[in-house]
């Protein structure tokens, strides 16, 4: 296999090429003279789906399916920097949704899967994030936080707790996958040629702004050991030599890839994991920021999810499935606004 910086030169290079050759917008001045404009693009991680009240509200025509949330962590920075530095505030324009892929960030249409007040014949498809954002010549911020459900993550997870129950092991189906299935490198692979292509249409459309990258938080114990394989209040039925396989083979190198592509554009990467570990959903109830397969959220949230088998009402939780809850959007926050006053100080 070809050395990861070697592949991203090569595809970086290809792609920049191939967008240079297009339609490309001379840059012009950043920012609107009495504000800065900040566009927050991304995936669940991102818009919440259950940390606080629907935004839009609940029974408001203007649901997307997306789940944005108040108090997921561009609501809490935006509350942060209403004046920066003072005189001159920052507008949040937050298009995140759930479910969104690297593709859905800039070159595809997504359709929502809200569980939520879902419209009869399902939602209909959004334009990608960068066209919802408006982005442009006056963006002076671009956060973007994705890739997960291009892995998917979500999708070897339930692989891992399917073959859990059998008895199996997920390190050696991703190793040695059947056919018609990526390994885990190949799909490490692609997803970093995704987001460069990505992060290189977010600089084309916003060519004046600063892009600030958010990898993922610390989901699973440093020690595995630290997970009841019979609660779903945790991680379920996932071996623990998996445990530690998803913790450093899967979520630590897809944050690797974030960060190596970020950097190689010249971006600012945010690392939420360090802080939180220790904080990761086989932790005590008062302990973790993140919510196993079944967890706390508002009324609002179903317990169980439309075409699973998952009931999370049996135990009185809801079906959160490894998502991050309002002290890890707080954590966040905490980076994020620190990474968007120093981009915004170097403007």
């Amino acid at each position: 296999m070809r050395h990861p910086v070697s592949r991203l030169r090569a595809r970086a290079l290809a792609v920049g090429l191939a967008l240079a050759a297009s339609t490309l917008v001379p840059a012009g001045s950043a920012g609107a003279a009495d504000q800065y404009e900040w566009a927050a693009l991304g995936d669940s991680y991102t818009a919440g789906i259950f940390v606080g009240d629907p935004q839009p509200a609940l029974g408001d025509p203007s649901r997307d399916g997306c789940d944005r949330t108040t108090n997921a962590y561009p609501d809490l920075v935006d509350r942060e920097l209403a004046e920066f530095p003072p005189g001159k505030p920052v507008r949040l324009t937050n298009v995140s949704c759930g479910a969104a892929t690297i593709a859905d960030i800039a070159t595809a249409k997504q359709t929502p899967i809200s569980p939520v007040e879902t419209p009869e014949g399902g939602w209909p498809a959004v334009a990608p994030q960068t066209e919802r954002a408006a982005l442009g010549d006056e963006t002076d911020i671009v956060t973007v936080g994705v890739g997960g459900n291009s892995l998917p993550f979500g999708g070897v997870l339930l692989k891992c707790l399917e073959q859990g129950v059998a008895g199996k092991s997920c390190r050696e189906y991703y190793t040695n996958p059947p056919e018609g299935e990526e390994s885990i490198q190949e799909k490490l692979a692609r997803v970093q040629d995704e987001y460069i292509e990505m992060l290189a249409r977010v600089h084309q459309s916003a060519p004046n702004a600063k892009v600030i990258t958010v990898g993922y938080p610390a989901v699973l114990p440093e020690n595995a050991r630290d997970c009841n394989r019979l609660s779903l209040t945790e991680v379920g039925s996932i071996t623990h030599a998996d445990v530690d396989w998803l913790r450093d083979d899967v979520l630590k190198q897809l944050n690797s890839t974030i960060k190596r592509v970020s950097e190689f554009f010249g971006d600012r990467y945010v690392d939420v994991y360090s802080s939180s570990v220790g904080h990761d959903a086989c932790q005590p109830a008062d302990t973790k920021w993140v919510e196993g397969i079944c967890g706390d959220a508002p009324d609002y949230w179903p317990a169980k999810l439309p075409g699973t088998q998952l009931s999370c009402g049996l135990i009185g939780k809801r079906a959160t499935l490894v998502h991050p809850n309002a002290e890890e959007h707080a954590n966040a926050a905490a980076h994020v606004e620190r990474a968007i006053r120093i981009s915004l100080l170097e403007r």
